[in-house]
Formats: C-alpha cells, sequence, structure tokens
C-alpha cells in the first residue's frame, strides 16, 4: 500500500497539468518524420495506374483512330478538290479560247487578262473549298472528344451576326467582286465608266477595283459602291464625224469626196488594223437654213474610236480644202479678193443738209412778228 501511494498520486497530477495545459507542447520524442513510400506503396500505385489504362486503352484508341481517320479524309478530300477546281477552271480557260478564237471576242481579251481572271477565280474557289472541309473536320474532332458543340456554335452564330452587321459593307464588297470576276465584268487594261469614276482599269481585287484617270489620277473603287459599269473596250468602239457643210454645196461632191477619203483611209496602215469595218457616209444628219450635217462612222478597235476621229477630220478638211467646199463657221477654200467701195458705208446726202434749199426752208420753225411802234 506504501508504494502504490505515489503512482496514484503523479497520475493524478498528471491529470491536472493536461487539464491546465490544452495545448502541451510537443515533446522531441513525439514529432512524427515524413513517411518514405516503399516499395508496396509503389507498387499499388502502379498497379492502380495499369488498372485504369486497361479500363480506358480501348476508349483511347477509338479516339485516336476516329481523329486519325477525320484527319486523313479531310486532307485527302482538300487536295482532290482544290485540284479539280484548278482542273476545271483550265478546262473552261481552254474552252473560251477555242469557243472565242474565230470570233470578234477572241481579240477582246488577252492571254493575260484569262491567266489573271482564272486565278482569281480559282483562288477564291479554293480559298472556300478548304475553309469548309478544314472547319467540318474541326468539329467532327472536337465532337469526338465528347466536347459539347451547341455552345461553341451558339457563341459562333452571335459573333457572326455582329460581324455581319458592323462590317455589312466589306461583306458587300467582297460578294460584289467575286461575282465580278466569275462573270468577267471588266480586266485589266479595259477602259469603264462605273459611274463613280472612269478610266482604265490597273488592278481588279475582291474589294476595291483601282483605275486610272485621264488626267493620270488613280481613282479606288469599291466593288460595293458601283451600280452600273460600262466597259469600253469589250465588243468595238464607234467612231462618229459630223461634217457641217454650207447650205448651198452640191450633196453629190459631198458625198464623192467623203467616200475617196474614207477609201483611201482604210487602205493605209496603221488605219487598216485599227477599223474593223468600212467607213460609211450614212447620209444627212440634219438640215438647217444655212447648213447641212453629213455623218460619217466606222467600226473601230476598242478604246480607238477617238484617234480615228481626230485624223478622219484631218483627212475631211484636207480634202474639203482641195475641193473647194465649205464648211460653216468660214470659206475653207480661198476666195478672190473684190476692191470695196470706201463711201459704200457712207449715208446718202440729205436735202436739210442745205440752208437755202426749200425744204429746210419749209422746216425753220417761224420767226416771231416784228413789233409795232404807234404815235399819237
Amino acid at each position: 500500500m506504501h508504494l502504490e501511494v505515489p503512482a496514484v498520486s503523479l497520475s493524478l497530477a498528471d491529470s491536472v497539468l493536461l487539464a491546465a495545459d490544452p495545448s502541451p507542447s510537443p515533446t522531441p520524442s513525439e514529432t512524427q518524420s515524413p513517411r518514405v513510400p516503399s516499395l508496396e506503396d509503389a507498387h499499388e500505385s502502379a498497379t492502380n495506374a495499369a488498372g485504369w489504362v486497361e479500363q480506358n486503352w480501348s476508349t483511347w484508341l477509338a479516339i485516336g483512330l476516329q481523329v486519325l481517320l477525320i484527319v486523313v479524309i479531310a486532307t485527302v478530300l482538300r487536295v482532290a478538290v482544290r485540284r479539280a477546281i484548278t482542273k476545271l477552271i483550265d478546262r473552261m480557260s481552254r474552252t473560251e479560247q477555242s469557243a472565242d478564237g474565230s470570233s470578234l471576242g477572241g481579240l477582246l481579251v488577252n492571254l493575260e487578262r484569262r491567266r489573271q481572271r482564272s486565278q482569281a477565280i480559282g483562288s477564291v474557289l479554293r480559298s472556300v473549298a478548304s475553309f469548309l472541309i478544314i472547319g467540318t473536320a474541326a468539329l467532327m474532332i472536337l465532337s469526338a472528344f465528347n466536347i459539347n458543340l451547341a455552345p461553341l456554335l451558339a457563341s459562333a452564330g452571335v459573333a457572326g451576326v455582329a460581324i455581319g452587321f458592323g462590317a455589312r459593307n466589306l461583306v458587300t464588297d467582297f460578294l460584289s467582286g467575286v461575282f465580278m470576276i466569275l462573270e468577267d465584268q471588266y480586266g485589266v487594261g479595259d477602259t469603264i465608266d462605273a459611274g463613280v469614276a472612269s478610266g482604265e482599269v490597273i488592278e481588279v481585287g475582291l474589294r476595291v477595283t483601282k483605275l486610272r484617270g485621264d488626267g493620270g489620277e488613280i481613282w479606288y473603287v469599291r466593288n460595293g459602291e458601283v451600280k452600273r459599269i460600262g466597259n469600253l473596250s469589250q465588243g468595238w468602239a464607234t467612231a462618229n464625224v459630223d461634217v457641217t457643210v454650207h447650205a448651198g454645196e452640191d450633196l453629190d461632191k459631198v458625198k464623192a469626196t467623203l467616200d475617196e477619203v474614207a477609201e483611201k483611209m482604210s487602205a493605209e496602215e496603221p488605219w487598216n488594223e485599227l477599223l474593223w469595218g468600212p467607213i460609211e457616209v450614212l447620209g444627212l444628219d440634219s438640215v438647217l437654213l444655212d447648213s447641212m450635217v453629213v455623218r460619217v462612222t466606222a467600226k473601230t478597235m476598242p478604246g480607238k474610236s477617238l484617234t480615228v476621229e481626230r485624223e478622219l477630220r484631218w483627212r475631211v478638211k484636207r480634202a474639203f480644202d482641195a475641193a473647194d467646199i465649205r464648211i460653216v463657221g468660214g470659206a475653207t477654200a480661198s476666195l478672190e479678193e473684190q476692191p470695196t467701195d470706201p463711201t459704200a458705208g457712207m449715208a446718202a446726202p440729205s436735202a436739210y443738209a442745205n440752208a437755202t434749199s426749200p425744204q429746210s426752208a419749209a422746216a425753220s420753225p417761224l420767226a416771231p412778228p416784228a413789233p409795232t411802234s404807234t404815235t399819237k
């Protein structure tokens, strides 16, 4: 009994100390050292990983094969479509050349313009085809990974609508440029009248067409702003010259002179190459009291009508001078000088100029009567 008392008292003291100090400081013997993974833990982790891989490898393999199949099919389809578009454009170009080779239209479009147009059309079609094929393949790959495409497509739709409203002019210009190239409305080297500007086309783009005006200025015309196009380089041009002669001239002589000028000009170089038809004297275009208008016309190469008109006026003027045919506005032939009377511009003498003439006396005012004097 005497030996157990200290043990009981010690236990009570320890209980008091523990109750007084709720957070006793750890002793060095109670500090835990970091646990080092053992071989058994590594084996267990490897076993779990192998089991997870064994459970999901079939899914991964299926997804990988599906993605690979999509990529291969998209690549092959893109290459095949691009080659088909290239062959189609080349065939269309050869068909147009063979169809227009014997006609007038074959001379209008040179090889450079055909090449540029074919390249532009082929580039647009290839870009559209590549965008559609690659975009579809990307969506299919995302779907293979079980990614929900509904939010992505909804966001893309909203973004497309916003971009469409904000860039509607850009979209309009692009679409107008595509249809302009497909329809071959004009090309590089053509002289056009676009309404807002006119000149020679020096560059054709999907958004902007570049023109050089008559004064050398360069116009940048948006394709979406063009409402009408007047192509002055397709078909042929017409050279019209109106010759105004005096009303008293002999019409047979005038027509014979014009026919001689037309025949001579059509046979000379380089005018025989610029003229695509004979120069025709159409006849009287109008008849006035003191003049007559005779119209002369001819079909020329595109863009050469002004050159032909200037040369034709030059030759007509020289031929009329030689034939003594007067053009309204002045005598074209030399006239004999006639003596002029220096008194022709003077008025005839008047009888009233002589103060002693009976006419002057009759026209003179009456003199007042002389005053009379009376005497008483």
